[in-house]
């Protein structure tokens, strides 16, 4: 591992952080595409660490938030208990289709949720308008 990769890492790793007790993200969304596209790695490769990495910012930033009062603990719980079964199955999936099968379905992902997110600040409803 070089200086420039080291480098690459931190700026990773603090941005990630930033950005996860900011707005609640990191893993898939700052450390996926941070790795791949500034350290190097593979989709794959990426991903793998990011579920890795993900544990140590969440304990942090929700230890930080339950001092705020903002921590549900319960549907944190019940989400973390449910999640190991998808992610199984979702790591099966990811060693059998094509590293760029992977990128593409990462970035509709990332698209799909920041159209949702948009729609949703401006108000806009998924709701059928009343007859």
């Amino acid at each position: 591992m070089d200086a420039l990769e080291i480098g690459g890492i931190v700026a990773v790793g603090f941005a990630a952080g930033v950005f996860s007790g900011l707005l609640g993200v990191g893993g898939g969304v700052v450390f996926v595409p941070g790795l791949v596209l500034l350290v190097g790695a593979s989709q794959l490769e990426a991903e793998a660490t990011s579920l890795l990495a993900v544990v140590v910012v969440a304990t942090a930033g929700a230890w930080r938030q339950h001092g705020y009062g903002n921590l549900r603990l319960r549907d944190g719980v019940l989400v973390g208990v449910l999640s190991p079964v998808g992610v199984v199955a979702g790591v099966v999936v990811a060693n059998a289709v094509s590293e760029r099968a992977l990128e593409l379905g990462f970035a509709a992902v990332q698209l799909y949720f920041a159209w949702r997110l948009v729609r949703h600040a401006r108000g806009v409803s998924d709701a059928a308008p009343a007859p």
